[in-house]
């Protein structure tokens, strides 16, 4: 009796001192977790802040400006109305907007059958600095200045006239400035990089033994390409369409300094209502129609990522 009344407290000693360990540890984890909370929160605020400052609040301004009657001196009346939406319901902006489409769908898919064998060849180089050095220097001139350049290159009295002018090959000089043909070359050049660079980061993951394995199992280079590489780089493809089509369908320096009369595009439709109509509801509302094709686009690159993370998830728990 008395060995086993000495060897109860030890183990209710033991169950008392195992226990507060555990209330600790336990309510240590709750502090530690909701210490993260608070400070997760902290830190998003001034970036919630600032979205909201510097991207809704102008897109509600907008979107604000597009329901209300145009001023008669400019600016706005504060008078709900649908006038600006109903101008916009006419032909010749219709056919502006099927041209600017036109010229923003064909830019983006010669800048993408560019920027894919320049991706390529970046990834399979050993001096993949050096490439990505000289891809990236443009952006270090002024856009304005890139333009005129093109002008040089491309005007009746440009680099490329006096060539052929000198080699006899034309009598006259060849109209090669202020025309749609025009826009979407120097669009294409301006906006390559855009799409080169994300292309470039997504075969650089790739992994090429599967086009070796494809090809071992009897396909060509071509389909092997066309069939395994294209697929898994689909995100680098859908994120250089993006990069490329939203802005080109917005531009408005491209097709103002270097296209014509049937070059005419909605960005200059906006920035004319802007300074010389003066109509800032309709601008506003040509804007929304960008911001729409905008967002629907990005949605799209989002969903497209999603769904190939999704695959990517399945397929590593079918192998395991």
């Amino acid at each position: 009796m008395s060995e086993i009344s000495s060897a109860k407290p030890p183990e209710d000693t033991n169950a008392t001192g195992s226990e507060k360990p555990a209330k600790t540890k336990k309510g240590s984890a709750v502090f530690a977790s909701r210490s993260r909370t608070s400070i997760g929160t902290l830190y998003s605020w001034p970036m919630g802040a600032w979205f909201s400052l510097f991207f809704v609040v102008p897109l509600l301004i907008i979107l604000l400006y597009s329901f209300l009657k145009k001023g008669l001196y400019g600016g706005v009346e504060y008078k709900f109305t649908f006038d600006a939406y109903i101008k916009m319901c006419n032909l010749s902006y219709f056919k502006i907007f099927g041209r600017t489409l036109y010229i923003s769908v064909l830019s983006t898919l010669i800048t993408i059958l560019l920027a894919l064998p320049c991706g390529y060849a970046m990834a399979r180089s050993r001096h993949q600095t050096v490439f990505l050095f000289m891809v990236i220097i443009p952006f270090w001139t002024n856009s304005l200045i890139r333009i005129f350049a093109w002008m040089s290159i491309l005007g009746n009295e440009g680099f490329i006239n006096q060539i052929l002018h000198i080699l006899g090959l034309t009598e006259s000089y060849l109209k090669l400035l202020y025309n749609q043909q025009a826009v979407i070359l120097v669009s294409v050049y301006m906006y390559l990089p855009y799409a080169i660079l994300p292309i470039f980061t997504a075969i650089d993951k790739f992994d090429f033994s599967l086009l070796e394995a494809a090809q071992d199992l009897g396909a060509g280079k071509l389909t092997a390409i066309w069939r395994v590489l294209l697929p898994n780089i689909k995100s680098g493809i859908v994120t250089a369409l993006i990069f490329t089509f939203i802005p080109i369908f917005g531009a408005y320096t491209v097709p103002l300094l270097v296209g014509g009369k049937d070059s005419y595009m909605i960005g200059n439709i906006i920035v004319d209502q802007v300074n010389k109509t003066r109509n800032w509801p309709l601008a506003s509302a040509f804007a929304m129609i960008i911001t729409v094709v905008s967002t629907a686009g990005v949605l799209w690159m989002m969903s497209s990522s999603k769904k190939e993370a999704s695959l990517k998830t399945k397929a590593d728990g079918d192998r395991q």
